[in-house]
């Protein structure tokens, strides 16, 4: 404890928040190394060689991103964000032609010398969410104008929606309610908004019926509305999740003593909230979901008291995208959903994507830091910190 009240004296920002991706990285350095038990079994190698070191290192570097980030002033993520969109739609159009093909998807792509793979649809939720808070706050004084304002946005979102769905339905579904929460936030008129909802809709439609993970979707949607009609290939992951949990208990087996990680496909990532219940039990799943929401109410908290509207935007966009795929991996896990590969943020293993999660963790407590500094200030000569 008193180690980790020595790290919170030397950082900025929101402790609560920083308490929060400690205990989570310490979550997933734990899990991560129960799960990976069985793969690296197979691969003839021991766990600490083959993947828990390449954890750790990945979790060490997201928490250097997040310190980096939460250090520069939030307001040079509007600049940066345009560079991103720049950036990301030509990239999400290479990843859909040229991407590598991996569990039927084309979600991925190389970087070229070090060789790593990362989710396009990572670095597009990052620029889309830092765009949309910056168009939003930049036309304000425009915000009805269909010219000036509307179109921009709706086309914006639409795009990288619609190139992010033709591969990861649910990461694009994700990003798009965020999206829609962020135009509501931003004041934009409820008729735009069901236009921008019809919009979405139709591509939703085209993509799902006539895309080419079709056949995927369907399945999948079966699979999980009637489970009792089909085979048990197809409802492998979700039946062996939920002996997870049944077999979990109150208190769980223990650290270490998961049984289904030999059985699950994706133990250490899609399905790691799995892990945690068999192992720490019902108390284990409602601190995970305690530790999300608290994060929640603390984001909350930073939007209602930053006093720039791009800062609340941005802060609420990411904190929202954070907490929405949490509890969406969670309900994949118990079965409240059907099955995709949306991971646990801070906890999964998935390299890359905890640094992308990391940055939007960092640029989080960037408001923060502002608005701690802003309150600090206004306090000193005897005013109230102003409120959103």
């Amino acid at each position: 404890m008193i180690a980790i009240n020595t790290i919170l004296d030397k950082t900025k920002g929101d402790r609560w928040i920083w308490l929060i991706i400690i205990l989570l990285s310490m979550i997933s350095i734990l899990t991560v190394y129960s799960a990976t038990g069985a793969i690296a079994y197979k691969k003839g190698v021991t766990v600490e060689r083959y993947l828990l070191y390449k954890h750790v290192i990945f979790v060490i570097l997201g928490i250097g991103m997040i310190y980096i980030a939460h250090l520069l002033d939030y307001k040079y993520y509007a600049g940066i964000s345009k560079i991103l969109m720049i950036i990301t739609i030509p990239l999400l159009f290479y990843t859909a032609a040229f991407g590598e093909h991996i569990n039927d998807a084309s979600r991925w792509v190389k970087i070229p010398v070090i060789g790593l793979t990362f989710q396009t649809s990572d670095l597009a939720k990052l620029a889309l969410i830092t765009f949309l808070a910056r168009m939003l706050t930049r036309k304000q004084e425009n915000i009805k104008d269909v010219k000036k304002a509307f179109i921009p946005i709706m086309g914006s979102v639409c795009v990288v929606f619609a190139l992010i769905a033709w591969a990861n339905l649910s990461t694009a579904l994700m990003l798009f309610g965020v999206s829609i929460l962020l135009l509501i936030i931003g004041r934009i008129s409820i008729k735009q908004i069901l236009m921008v909802c019809a919009g979405g809709s139709v591509l939703l439609l085209f993509i799902v019926f006539l895309g080419p993970r079709a056949a995927t979707y369907e399945s999948r949607i079966k699979s999980f509305l009637h489970p009792e009609q089909q085979h048990s290939d197809k409802t492998y992951q979700a039946d062996q999740s939920k002996i997870a949990l049944a077999t979990g208990g109150f208190f769980g087996k223990g650290p270490g003593n998961s049984t289904q990680r030999n059985f699950l496909p994706h133990p250490y990532s899609d399905f790691i909230f799995s892990i945690i219940v068999e192992e720490y039990g019902v108390i284990g799943a409602v601190m995970m979901i305690v530790l999300y929401l608290v994060l929640l109410y603390r984001c909350v908290r930073i939007v209602t008291q930053s006093p720039k509207a791009f800062g609340a935007l941005l802060a609420a966009g990411l904190s929202f995208s954070l907490t929405i795929q949490a509890f969406a991996n969670m309900a994949v896990a118990v079965g409240l959903g059907p099955v995709t590969g949306v991971p646990l943020p801070l906890v999964s293993m998935g390299g890359t994507s905890i640094l992308f999660t990391s940055i939007a963790f960092g640029i989080i407590l960037s408001v923060s830091r502002d608005v701690e500094e802003k309150g600090s200030k206004k306090v000193i000569v005897g005013e109230i910190p102003a409120m959103a």
